[in-house]
């Protein structure tokens, strides 16, 4: 059995390390993970391959950020919980800042070049969820099974887009899984272990602080009539329900916050768009929805409280199932219902792809041409997010301008 090696570094050490890879990585979490492995496993050798690939398999088995969660673990293994938190805010507080200046300096814009903006972004946001849901369904959805799990899912989102509907139809993907997706457990010899500071105790309060959250703050919300609580709520139970990777949290965050009129649909989608232009992790999304919701608490304390809320409940999960993994792992009933709620969340995906995303961005002709064309240049061209995200907001406000 191979394991992670244990080795003790400084919080300051693993803070550095993340905060520049907060700057650089950009992407999306598949590409994150790659920057992890070479700077982690190739260059510094804090882990080894069979270990950095079971901890992946963890990380993308369980709800929220795949590649945050990664790499929260490596920085507990290093430093402990302080490392594992030093980890966490290098990589993270560096996109969430730029999201929250992007929300204020976004009210610069006036008139013309506002909507023109605007527009071009959340075109931009139809190209990127579609070929979110094109990778997706090619990984997720490869045989008959799966694929007709995803077809159902959209089927039923179709009638219904309520947060409601779209937790019902995570679950019948796992109900589904396990009927369809049956699979022989895996081999002793490709489990690895994992050497992390969190005990089996710990563990489990992890998961009841987790559970407890989730069941709890929707009645907190109600008996206090905080509107902070609201939006922790809101943000929490978005995070909690996604899997399948980053671009999942669209659906079920547009839903938290756009269906109670916090948000506009059109900041919304121009936020998600320029949330791709920016390293690290897509879910800090949430700081930029935080600072420009409204009723207050928005701004920086609505960013703080977007941005803590749709992360704990993934590292709580993550704490949780740690000590655990191992045995967990080898029941094949556990990865069945996993492909089934993984093709379901292709079929949520998709059909946020069509209402709203569709429907609230392209009306013309040329719209197509250029949501089309930012789908091209992401899968035939591999063009980086960062340059799309440019060409589309010129690409609005260009026109726009010389309309007016």
């Amino acid at each position: 059995m191979t394991a992670m090696q244990k080795a003790v570094g400084s919080p300051l050490e693993i803070l550095l390390v993340f905060l520049r890879l907060g700057l650089t990585c950009f992407g999306g979490p598949i590409a994150h993970l790659g920057y992890f492995r070479d700077e982690f496993v190739a260059r510094r050798k804090w882990l080894d391959e069979s270990a950095y690939a079971d901890l992946v398999a963890l990380c993308q088995f369980l709800p929220g950020p795949a590649s945050s969660q990664v790499g929260f673990s490596i920085g507990l293994v290093r430093g402990g919980y302080v490392g594992g938190l030093a980890a966490w805010a290098g990589f993270t507080l560096p996109s969430a800042l730029i999201l929250v200046m992007f929300a204020y300096g976004a009210s610069l814009f006036h008139g013309a070049a506002e909507e023109g903006l605007l527009h071009g972004l959340k075109l931009v946001a139809v190209a990127i969820v579609a070929q979110a849901v094109w990778g997706m369904a090619r990984t997720l959805c490869p045989d008959r099974e799966r694929a007709s799990i995803a077809v159902a899912a959209v089927a039923i989102l179709s009638i219904s887009a309520s947060s409601a509907a779209q937790i019902a139809t995570i679950v019948m993907g796992g109900v589904a899984g396990l009927w369809l997706c049956r699979a022989e457990p895996m081999r002793a010899d490709a489990i690895y272990g994992l050497l992390t500071p969190v005990s089996r105790g710990a563990g489990v309060a992890a998961l009841c602080v987790f559970f407890a959250l989730l069941a709890g703050l929707p009645i907190l919300e109600r008996l206090t009539q905080s509107q902070g609580i609201a939006y922790f709520d809101a943000f929490y139970r978005s995070g909690a329900l996604v899997f399948g990777g980053g671009h999942v949290v669209l659906p079920l965050l547009r839903e938290a916050v756009v269906a109670p009129g916090w948000i506009s649909d059109t900041a919304f989608f121009a936020g998600y768009g320029a949330a791709q232009a920016v390293p690290g992790p897509l879910f800090t999304f949430a700081a930029y929805l935080g600072a420009v919701a409204g009723p207050p608490p928005n701004g920086i304390e609505g960013a703080a409280i977007g941005l803590l809320a749709i992360f704990i409940p993934g590292l709580l999960a993550l704490l949780g199932l740690l000590p655990f993994w191992e045995a967990f792992r080898r029941r094949p009933g556990a990865h069945a219902a996993m492909r089934g709620v993984n093709a379901a969340v292709v079929g949520l995906l998709g059909a946020a792809l069509y209402n709203p995303l569709w429907v609230g961005a392209v009306s013309t002709r040329a719209d197509f041409a250029l949501a089309l064309s930012g789908f091209l240049l992401l899968t035939a061209w591999r063009a980086p997010p960062l340059l799309v995200v440019v060409l589309g907001a010129l690409a609005g406000v260009i026109p726009a301008l010389a309309s007016s």
